[in-house]
């Protein structure tokens, strides 16, 4: 079982999910991957922990979204210094959607933009790290950048996180793809997409969650209310699919090619 412990500052360490409906969300979510949700209290706005056999997996937001702000998972990276990390962010074109500011004793956090207005956090462990099992269904897996300008894209977190690059053939026709590596280990990715690609959706982080099975994960999906973007295929890295909430938020869910 692959748990952590500490998350090397530029790694994605935690994702969670500012929804319309944190109830429907709980249920939907709680049953799609078989988690524990522990709500919390009011002084943290019901934030709540998804966990497996005891172990934080990742949080789902306590209430409702604002009206102005889509359903949307947000990938956290690892950082030593929010304050400093932000500095870069906004130094190198980025935009700060909520400053740095303090979790209880759990950590310290901010949410930024890049230039292309795809939103992301920072974390700054306190008690909580981040996610503490990976790579196992219903965690974590992978998480990677929809951009339309991959070149702009690495040279901002190239700047912000010391990234190094490696490009990965898709094959004919297919989209340029990067991963980007931290002490020389790929932690995610950024695919360029056009607007035709997206259906008009905005440059945004995808989660992408470890399962069994892709398509029974995609039929459960769509029995609880969730809908398919992009049904399940094939890929060197595994099946996978893409997939959204009875909310609308979007989610990939993959079954690793080597488990």
């Amino acid at each position: 079982m692959p748990q952590v412990k500490s998350y090397a500052a530029g790694t994605p360490c935690w994702v969670d999910l500012m929804t319309s409906d944190p109830k429907g969300a709980r249920d939907f979510y709680g049953q799609l991957f078989g988690w524990e949700l522990a709500v919390g209290q009011s002084e943290t706005g019901n934030y709540t922990l998804a966990q497996l056999g005891g172990l934080p997996v990742a949080g789902l937001g306590g209430q409702p979204k604002p009206d102005d702000l889509p359903v949307v998972w947000t990938t956290y990276f690892a950082t030593d210094s929010v304050d400093h990390t932000v500095e870069r962010v906004t130094s190198n074109g980025g935009s700060v959607n909520m400053a740095p500011a303090d979790v209880t004793d759990q950590g310290r956090m901010a949410v930024v933009s890049d230039p292309a207005n795809a939103m992301f956090g920072l974390w700054q462990a306190g008690k909580h790290f981040g996610s503490a099992l990976v790579n196992e269904p219903g965690t974590i897996c992978w998480n990677e950048l929809m951009t339309p300008d991959l070149a702009a894209a690495r040279r901002f977190y190239t700047s912000v996180f010391g990234y190094e690059w490696d490009e990965v053939d898709t094959g004919p026709g297919g989209p340029a793809y990067s991963t980007f590596a931290v002490d020389g280990r790929a932690v995610g990715g950024a695919m360029q997409l056009d607007a035709s690609q997206t259906g008009g959706a905005p440059p945004a982080w995808m989660a992408d969650f470890a399962v069994a099975d892709a398509d029974v994960t995609t039929r459960k999906a769509a029995e609880l209310g969730g809908g398919v973007n992009v049904p399940a295929t094939d890929s060197s890295y595994g099946r996978f699919a893409i997939l959204r909430d009875p909310q609308g938020g979007a989610f990939a869910v993959i079954r690793l090619a080597d488990t």
